[in-house]
């Protein structure tokens, strides 16, 4: 196996931690791999002088784009926290539209994703971004498939990951799949970062789209479902709760919070569900009827549609013990 080289796009007020995340990972990967065999990491921006990073230290390019048409295994662009907002920077998004002809895998770091969907390398394609821009980015790009709770996914030869040390996950994933996970492993045992996060691990929980105002309507209908995840829920039953008829609340609710009720409901159980099989041995017949799936069945295709992962998986590979 050769060197790969790795390519990592950055621009005006990107996130530091999405460039300095992945480059650490490669670096410290190259203690566990002989030698030319590692990665060779360099940074690539529309000109060398310094950039200033969104925390205000200032991040200098290896090459510009003029200098950097050839072949690397690997691409990634950086995020910022100004990019979901800011017009398409249009020498990276011409320098990202042959991406697919001279790398072998390309991607993004936490809203770097905005910059892959200005050059149409999202469409078809399975995605994912912070958590916070996760509706932004499918909104502006409806032909890409925003996975809004992942932390890292892989379509083909695509890979996005969630917010800013996602980054990290990401690298270590990559590493994991050309070296084998002991190397994986040994560099996040000296990054000192959790080595067992990977893509099917969700972001966030529901209580992350929850509304301004905690004793509103819609607040309180989320406090239920949380306190009675196993219970059966309805846009009918859920709006009762509250006092309203079905359709306001249906309509107030995905104002508020972005989501429909179902959604809410089925991310509350899917929340309820990663912390038992975190914390617990149950079986995964009783975690199915305690979180309101109902049967161990249908939470296997739910996670396996949600996640990317069946619980058992997720079990083995995220237990805190």
């Amino acid at each position: 196996m050769a060197v790969q080289k790795v390519a990592i796009a950055i621009h005006e007020g990107v996130q530091a931690l999405d460039v300095a995340g992945p480059v650490d990972v490669f670096a410290e990967a190259n203690g566990f791999i002989a030698t030319g065999e590692g990665y060779e990491t360099v940074l690539v921006a529309a000109s060398k002088q310094p950039l200033r990073a969104s925390n205000g230290m200032k991040i200098a390019a290896d090459l510009d784009f003029a200098e950097a048409p050839g072949k690397f295994a690997i691409l990634l662009v950086a995020g910022g926290p100004a990019m979901p907002e800011a017009d398409p920077d249009p020498e990276l998004t011409q320098w990202l539209r042959s991406a697919p002809d001279r790398v072998e895998l390309y991607g993004s770091v936490c809203t770097g994703a905005f910059a892959l969907g200005s050059a149409g390398l999202l469409d078809g394609h399975k995605v994912t971004t912070h958590w916070q821009n996760a509706q932004q980015l499918a909104s502006r790009f409806p032909a890409a498939d925003v996975m809004h709770d992942r932390i890292y996914i892989r379509d083909r030869r695509l890979i996005t990951s969630a917010g800013v040390t996602a980054g990290i996950d990401l690298a270590l994933a990559l590493v994991g799949q050309r070296h084998g996970p002991q190397v994986a492993i040994a560099v996040a045992k000296r990054l000192v970062v959790v080595a067992q996060r990977q893509g099917g691990q969700s972001q966030f929980s529901p209580y992350l789209t929850a509304p301004v105002d905690d004793d509103s309507p819609m607040a309180r209908a989320q406090a239920h479902v949380m306190a009675n995840v196993g219970s059966r829920h309805t846009l009918q039953s859920l709006a009762e709760e509250v006092g309203m008829s079905a359709r306001n609340f249906g309509r107030h609710f995905v104002q508020e919070t972005g989501i429909t009720p179902h959604e809410f409901v089925e991310r509350a159980r899917i929340d309820a569900t990663r912390r038992l099989l975190e914390a617990s041995d149950r079986p995964l017949k009783a975690v199915a009827y305690d979180c309101g799936f109902g049967t161990a069945d249908r939470m296997r295709i739910v996670f396996g549609e949600r996640l990317g992962v069946s619980p058992a998986h997720y079990r083995a590979s995220f237990r805190s013990d």
